[in-house]
């Protein structure tokens, strides 16, 4: 039995970094970490917040969130899928909990099509408007982009004295 348990162990302990050490595998383990921040994030801005924009050029929180999914549902469908994209105009009065299911059922959509592309797939290059990019750039471009509006969020909430949640990383 020791030994069944100790063998179980290393298969184990082999897959799980031998997903982490594949450049797909790194990118869903961050994936699923940026989900979870992002969602925490919106959790923390009250509802009643939610169309609260620090200048009039800013996007609302809500916005932002709004902007988030919609780029991840371009970019993933356009380039991780066999569909066709079709722009989606959301609901201004969407609720908070609304844009929050929304953003995390998005996620894992992401997710799903990220899983399902091979690892040799991510060198393919596809066209882009910024000229010809490898899909592991609309990968890392994926990420940047939401990283990008989190930080924009995390001052929304601090302008409204509101405490970010703790950073959540790889």
């Amino acid at each position: 039995m020791r030994l069944f348990l100790t063998a179980l162990l290393i298969v184990t302990t082999n897959l799980i970094m031998a997903q982490q050490s594949t450049v797909k595998g790194a990118f869903l383990e961050k994936w699923s970490n940026s989900k979870e921040y992002l969602v925490e994030i919106a959790q923390s801005m009250p509802e009643e917040l939610y169309n609260y924009r620090p200048t009039e050029r800013e996007m609302t929180f809500k916005g932002q969130l709004l902007h988030v999914i919609g780029n991840m549902k371009w970019l993933s469908t356009s380039y991780f899928s066999n569909e066709k994209f079709e722009r989606e105009t959301y609901d201004p009065n969407l609720s908070k909990q609304q844009v929050l299911e929304l953003l995390e059922a998005t996620f894992d959509e992401v997710y799903q099509r990220i899983e399902s592309t091979s690892e040799s797939e991510l060198s393919v290059e596809v066209d882009f408007f910024a000229g010809k990019k490898s899909k592991l750039q609309i990968l890392n471009l994926l990420q940047d982009h939401v990283t990008h509006h989190r930080g924009q969020l995390i001052v929304y909430i601090n302008m409204k004295g509101i405490k970010p949640p703790r950073y959540v990383g790889w």
